[in-house]
Order: C-alpha cells, then structure tokens, then sequence
C-alpha cells in the first residue's frame, strides 16, 4: 500500500491560479486539491486530511485571511500560507499569527512557496514528501 502523501489544499478564486498551484504540488509529489473559495474548502471532507493551506486573501466572500481565523476558531491546526497581489503595508506583522507559516506576493517563486510548505510540514513530522 503506498504512503499517504501530505495533501495541500489551495484556495484561490483565480482559476488559472489555482490550477498552476495544483500542478506545481503534484510535479513535487504533494497531493493537492483545489478549491475556488473558502467556503467550498470549509464544506470539503478534504479539510480533514489538509496537512498544509495555501490561500489567496483577496476573494469575494470569505477572504483567505478570515479562513485562517476561522479554522483556528474550529480548532483546526493548518500550517497557512498566505498570497496576495495586493499586499499591504505591514501584511505579514499583522496576518501572522497561529499557523500562519508565510506571506507570499504574487507572482512568486513557485521555489520559494516549495520550500514554505516544506517548512510548515516539517515540525509535525511529515517533512518532505516522498517515501
């Protein structure tokens, strides 16, 4: 039976975004699902398996930023990563907070959004994926 690899969960709006992400997760042998909004996320039986969260905080209703602090709020621990085009001023200070592993600009390095998710995988012993 072959090893669970760690599932990242991408929720964008942007489909063309979303779509790039998925691909790059899976050329590095991450599993990974897409979702175009929080609340499809939030509805998923996915959330369960999430080992890592890549968000957009800029989409129309629940924003990636209002995510993360709703997981917490249900108690669900996911490393986050969040991405915006639109980054503001002093983002990172005030997003981070439990679980929040990243704040990345778009467009970014898809080596630099690698080497996040490796790091919030990695202090709960999943690591890098791979057997």
């Amino acid at each position: 039976m072959p090893t669970k690899r760690p599932l990242i969960a991408i929720v964008d709006d942007d489909e063309s975004m979303r779509d790039a992400l998925k691909g790059l997760m899976k050329s590095t042998g991450f599993d990974a699902e897409s979702f175009s909004s929080a609340d499809d996320f939030l509805m998923s039986p996915h959330i369960r398996r999430a080992a890592c969260l890549v968000t957009d905080i800029n989409m129309p209703g629940t924003s990636g930023l209002d995510l993360h602090r709703r997981l917490v709020a249900l108690g669900k621990s996911i490393p986050t990563i969040l991405i915006t085009a639109f980054p503001k001023k002093n983002m990172g200070a005030s997003a981070l907070g439990a679980d929040v592993v990243g704040c990345l600009t778009k467009p970014f390095n898809g080596q630099i959004l690698l080497d996040c998710i490796r790091s919030a995988l990695a202090p709960n012993g999943e690591g890098e994926s791979g057997s």
